[in-house]
């Protein structure tokens, strides 16, 4: 039985499906309460439309802090149950909290408990049906690549690691040089005149293709792909899909024309969009040194005790346009951490302290930071100024390195939130990928993305 029509949803349908059933299934479960004589706390009335869209924000937000449109969180039953918890709690205590904006609250507290429970049960209901329904194999989206042989282990993870819901079935090999077939668990190799038969029976959708030899691409594969294209299958160069799944820019499949590949963002050259991230940079600036200094004298008890150092400490980076300028931190490490020379920090790094461990975790590190971001040498949002030590090495080995520095450096970003602390090389060509994403798509809505992620970075003590 063919499975050509098979349902399958994108990442980004998902996410949006998510989105709206978190709402849609939490204001049913109260219009449903609301027949309960007892209860007058929550009543849908056109007067008071703005009940609804405060709490539909408040549960948009606090959902993408706690991580609920994570497709990984998502699937799994017990971290979408704790995020589930978390979302409700922070969204019914938040929306009692704002009377202005929510209804009275009623003498009866009673009521308020039957909000937070019927809240809760209508968001965990829908995220079990997601669970079991959405997220299963039924809705898996198989696809073919086009590569050649040796290319296929290296795809293959790239793609399916980021997407639980998209699976390579096969591929063509498209090296002429190479006649020999290899197999990798569930890829199947694909002979071409078998391609749209193979296609028929396993309910492909999309045909991928990432050959960088021209030659690969016959005219036999030419005609079987044009077939497929004109009976609605869906073809799509490998950097277009592994950008879309990833969010990220794969330089290592991609040469030194970055003006094809990278269109970047008008937001990098649009005045209105960066003279509103810069008021809203200074505002948060002035409130992230009044938190720092509150702090201070706490910091100054712990650094005394465990990293017996000066309280603050400045290192070289490379800023926007490759300028270099210091950048100001509170001490994690012990004291001539580096007498042997420049390392890339590790994760439990041996010179971090006890102390220092902790203001990593909780990025209380980096509140000093907020003076360089007043003297306009980083920004909240970019990529995470390198050391000129490393940078150099590293523009040697990675094409498109230094394109990081067109835009200023950031306290957070896209590579800090998705990825984890670069230990070497490979994990630097990683973050370049994700930065490179950011400066491609740089955006209000990213910048809030990436401003929710680094709130859960925080809450989840996940710093670095």
């Amino acid at each position: 039985m063919s499975n050509s029509k098979k349902m399958h949803f994108e990442i980004s349908e998902r996410k949006l499906l998510l989105r709206i059933f978190d709402v849609v299934f939490v204001l049913l479960g109260l219009y449903c309460l609301g027949f309960i004589p007892e209860f007058n706390y929550f009543q849908f009335s056109l007067i008071n439309y703005y009940w609804v869209i405060v709490l539909a924000i408040y549960i948009s937000v606090f959902g993408a802090i706690f991580e609920m449109y994570n497709l990984q969180v998502a699937s799994n039953h017990f971290q979408a149950l704790r995020s589930t918890i978390l979302t409700t709690t922070s969204s019914v205590i938040c929306y009692l909290l704002t009377p202005i904006f929510s209804p009275q609250l009623p003498k009866n507290r009673l009521q308020l408990l039957l909000f937070y429970i019927v809240f809760f049960i209508a968001l965990y209901a829908w995220r079990m049906i997601y669970v079991r329904f959405l997220a299963s194999n039924r809705f898996i989206q198989n696809a073919v690549l086009v590569c050649d042989k040796d290319q296929v282990e290296e795809l293959v993870s790239g793609l399916e690691s980021v997407d639980p819901h998209y699976r390579i079935v096969g591929y063509i090999n498209s090296d002429s040089d190479s006649t020999s077939q290899f197999e990798l668990q569930h890829v199947r190799c694909i002979e071409i005149n078998d391609l749209s038969s193979f296609v028929a029976k396993n309910g492909i959708s999309e045909i991928v293709v990432a050959s960088q030899k021209t030659d690969g691409i016959t005219a036999d594969l030419y005609h079987q792909l044009l077939h497929l294209l004109e009976s609605g299958k869906s073809i799509r160069e490998y950097t277009q899909v592994y950008e879309s799944k990833t969010q990220r820019i794969p330089v290592q499949y991609i040469s030194r024309d970055f003006y094809r590949f990278f269109p970047f963002s008008r937001s990098n050259h649009n005045k209105l969009y960066l003279l509103s991230i810069r008021l809203s940079e200074i505002v948060l600036s002035l409130i992230g040194l009044s938190i720092g200094f509150v702090l201070i004298p706490i910091i100054l008890i712990g650094n005394a005790f465990w990293n017996k150092g000066k309280l603050f400490y400045t290192q070289k980076r490379v800023g926007k346009d490759g300028v270099v300028f210091k950048i100001i931190k509170f001490r994690t490490m012990i004291k001539n951490a580096e007498k042997s020379g420049a390392v890339f920090a590790q994760i439990n790094d041996s010179r971090v302290t006890k102390f220092g461990k902790f203001l990593r975790k909780t990025r209380i590190d980096e509140f000093p930071q907020f003076i360089n971001i007043l003297k306009g040498d980083m920004a909240v949002i970019g990529p995470r100024p390198e050391r000129p030590e490393f940078v150099n090495k590293i523009a040697e080995i990675m094409p498109f390195y230094e394109t990081r520095h067109i835009i200023k450096p950031g306290l957070t970003g896209w590579a800090q939130v998705n990825y984890s602390y670069g230990e070497k090389l490979e994990d630097s060509l990683i973050k370049l990928q994700y930065d490179l994403y950011y400066i491609k798509h740089r955006s209000i809505y990213l910048d809030l993305d990436i401003a929710f992620k680094t709130i859960s970075t925080i809450l989840f003590y996940r710093g670095q």
